[in-house]
């Protein structure tokens, strides 16, 4: 919630109510993320460690335990904090200097490493460091490998903007919510991956 005042709407260039929604939406979105990617740490199958620097190793492992239970090979996606990407951007292209294979060559090209043993990459920084911390102080990170159907988001109301005008502060209070749920459906379906960032200290 804010309060927009009259002098506030009347004095701005810009259209202060519109930019007050936008950053609404990307503050909820932001929390719906962080709900989900702090699922990770629930996922009984784990590689990596808080000392250990991510390598496409890593994803390997990980993908080995995930088909090893017979998750479906489709639909796999790996989410990692853009300080442990990183690493594994400078393993993939030889400390990005000298990539020997397409895929680090890509990782310089682009600066996403794409898809490392059929799995996609992303990174996102909506994620907790292993202390709870966001944005993170530690550097260790839970990442992870799963399939679509490890996760569930459930939306009851998407988000919902009001106004409710207060004539004697001569002022709207604007409130933004939305209505959600995150959850675990399948815990075999996904495989935690903790690492720790060699770019941001302890």
């Amino acid at each position: 919630m804010t309060t927009l005042t009259d002098l506030g709407r009347n004095a701005a260039p810009r259209n202060v109510a519109a930019d007050i929604g936008k950053l609404f939406g990307e503050a909820i979105a932001k929390k719906i993320d962080t709900d989900l990617t702090a699922l990770f740490g629930g996922f009984s199958n784990t590689v990596g460690s808080a000392t250990t620097v991510m390598s496409a190793a890593l994803i390997f492992n990980a993908v080995a335990k995930l088909r090893a239970t017979g998750v479906p090979s489709d639909n796999l996606a790996c989410i990692l904090h853009p300080n442990i990407a990183f690493d594994l951007k400078s393993g993939l292209s030889n400390t990005f200097a000298n990539p020997a294979n397409g895929v680090g060559n890509d990782a310089l090209r682009t600066g996403f490493a794409g898809q490392i043993a059929g799995v996609s990459i992303y990174e996102t920084s909506n994620m907790a460091d292993s202390s709870g911390n966001n944005p993170g102080t530690t550097g260790d990170y839970k990442g992870a490998v799963f399939h679509s159907d490890a996760l569930g988001l459930a939306m009851m109301q998407d988000l919902k903007i009001e106004t409710q005008r207060d004539a004697s502060l001569r002022a709207d209070e604007i409130v933004a919510t939305s209505v959600y749920g995150v959850g675990e459906l399948q815990d075999s379906y996904g495989c935690e991956v903790e690492a720790d960032s060699s770019i941001q200290d302890a």
